[in-house]
């Protein structure tokens, strides 16, 4: 008989209470920033100015206002805006009531955006002048039983066409809740704080739910990752649709940073930024990078302060990592999908890569690397063993990812959440290989994803538009690389008999179907490759493409 085990004295009755125990939120970075460095610069945006104590009242007065129109626990806001400080301001004022944050990318076409507002059952909408081109339409196909309540947001530094579409303003909206509104920590750190859609290889998007937990954890791993400082002054160049701005929207406040907006990417903007506000961090895909090393000399900057660009997405070619230096910015290559709320691994740099020559130095850094410090577990595994491939550079098999900054799940979409998880990791459906020092690198992507300018664009769905003109009779869509965009969609199109039509024609005809972004930029007509069973090889077409 085995010896009785003695009860350990940790094992008494130690549990959680008000004193020891406080969900997770980032709602707690803003009242810590608030209070000890209140008139601290919090939001620069054109020739505003608004401190931490302003930002907060901001923030207290939105939630306040969205109170009073009956906004509460788990109802949805949506938000349609660039980064200006209205959609800073949301990431607060509207989580401090226990309301769902979903940000929508202006780019979508109305269709989707119509999908998106049903299917996450918005109350109010919160959205930009410029972009009613895309609302009113979306608002007039859904039933209006479900349309929500518009806020029309008119930024100054917007001169551009665009009507109000609700019956009041931004401004005015703010007035009707009051400075010290109060608010309580969430009663679980489970709850949902936004909704993210992303585009997948069916129809419509998913919508990926985060917690206040994940949300907190990724904002301290982004500061951790990135090495940033107290003060950090961080330029607004990566959309704040975007994974939240990969929770950027709460490191910034963590840290008590400043928070540069810019409503429009354009490279002198950025340039000019940095040299006037000692921008010190900016994230973005690396469209923007190839921005900044094309500008025109009449049109840079220099600036004396050390820069550090945060990239995602495809790979930057070593030539464009290089010509990043050679402007003074160093670049950190990040990895990571919505349902981990944005990047979750980082290249960590070595001091043993310094002395390697450019070309190594580019091809090291353009690795996904290892994990966040706060998430718990990446590999690569054969999915459907489930057991690790070798760490030797060469053996695919599929990204795989666990811990707390995984997603709650998809959004009334049990089966694609149950599939996602399935074995008890988060199945990324990207395909990459282990190197041996634990640094993990992309390869391919397994449901055939593009990533354009940071943007995901699902082949798919290009496909099923290009399927509806009338002379196609069959057509697959890959990525092909760009040097500007990191990838752009190639359709490959096999014609009907006795048909004909030109790369324009079928490039304009996506263009009055979906959104313009999602659009092939080059056509190839010609006999599609396939497998004795019918099916489309897609490698085929991927190897055609780069060649191109």
């Amino acid at each position: 008989m085995a010896p009785r085990r003695r009860k350990s004295p940790f094992e008494q009755d130690l549990g959680p209470n008000a004193a020891n125990y406080t969900p997770l939120t980032p709602l707690t970075f803003l009242t810590r920033t608030a209070a000890v460095y209140p008139d601290r610069t919090a939001v620069i945006h054109g020739e505003r100015r608004y401190t931490w104590r302003q930002f907060n009242e901001r923030c207290h007065r939105l939630a306040g206002a969205l109170s009073a129109r009956g906004i509460g626990q788990g109802d949805t806001v949506a938000v349609l805006l660039p980064n200006i400080p209205p959609m800073l301001e949301a990431h607060y004022g509207v989580p401090m009531i226990g309301a769902v944050l979903n940000t929508i990318n202006y780019r979508l076409d109305p269709d989707t955006v119509a999908f998106i507002l049903g299917h996450g059952e918005a109350k109010i909408l919160i959205t930009d002048r410029e972009f009613s081109a895309i609302v009113k339409p979306a608002l007039q196909k859904m039933p209006k039983r479900k349309r929500p309540l518009v806020i029309d947001v008119d930024d100054p530094l917007y001169t551009g066409p665009g009507e109000r579409l609700g019956l009041t303003e931004y401004e005015a909206f703010l007035s009707e809740g009051a400075p010290d509104h109060g608010w309580t920590l969430p009663a679980d750190e489970w709850r949902a704080i936004s909704l993210n859609y992303t585009s997948g290889t069916t129809g419509n998007p998913k919508g990926v739910v985060y917690h206040h937990r994940g949300a907190y954890l990724n904002a301290v791993g982004n500061a951790l990752v990135c090495q940033m400082p107290n003060h950090p002054v961080y330029l607004w160049t990566l959309p704040m649709f975007h994974c939240n701005g990969w929770c950027f929207t709460w490191t910034n406040t963590a840290m008590a940073g400043v928070n540069v907006c810019l409503r429009r990417v354009e490279p002198k903007a950025i340039f000019d930024a940095i040299a006037d506000h000692g921008v010190t961090y900016l994230c973005g895909a690396p469209i923007v990078m190839n921005m900044l090393i094309n500008t025109p000399a009449n049109q840079r900057r220099g600036f004396p302060q050390k820069v550090t660009f945060n990239t995602a997405a495809a790979p930057p070619p070593p030539s464009v990592l290089q010509a990043m230096e050679a402007l003074g910015i160093e670049v950190t290559h990040l990895y990571g999908l919505t349902e981990t709320y944005g990047p979750a691994t980082v290249c960590a740099w070595k001091e043993e890569w310094d002395d390697l020559p450019a070309s190594d130095k580019a091809a090291q850094k353009a690795r996904q690397g290892v994990r966040y410090q706060v998430l718990e577990g990446v590999t690569v595994m054969d999915p459907s063993t489930m057991r690790p491939v070798p760490a030797d550079g060469v053996t695919m098999g599929e990204v795989f990812f666990r811990g707390n900054i995984v997603m709650k799940g998809y959004l009334k979409n049990k089966s694609a959440t149950d599939e996602a998880f399935a074995g008890g990791w988060f199945h990324s459906g990207d395909l990459g290989v282990m190197h041996p020092d634990g640094y993990i690198a992309l390869k391919d992507r397994s449901k055939d994803i593009i990533i354009s300018g940071g943007e995901n664009i699902s082949s798919l769905e290009v496909e099923q538009v290009i399927y509806r003109h009338p002379a196609v009779f069959d057509a697959a869509v890959v990525a092909r690389p760009d040097e500007k965009w990191g990838e752009t969609p190639c359709a490959f199109i096999e014609l009907k008999p006795g048909t004909a039509a030109s790369e324009r024609e079928i490039i304009q005809f996506c263009r009055e179907h979906m959104a313009h972004f999602k659009c092939p930029r080059t056509v190839v007509f010609e006999a599609l490759p396939k497998t004795s069973t019918g099916k489309i090889q897609k490698f085929v077409l991927r190897d055609r493409a780069k060649a191109l």
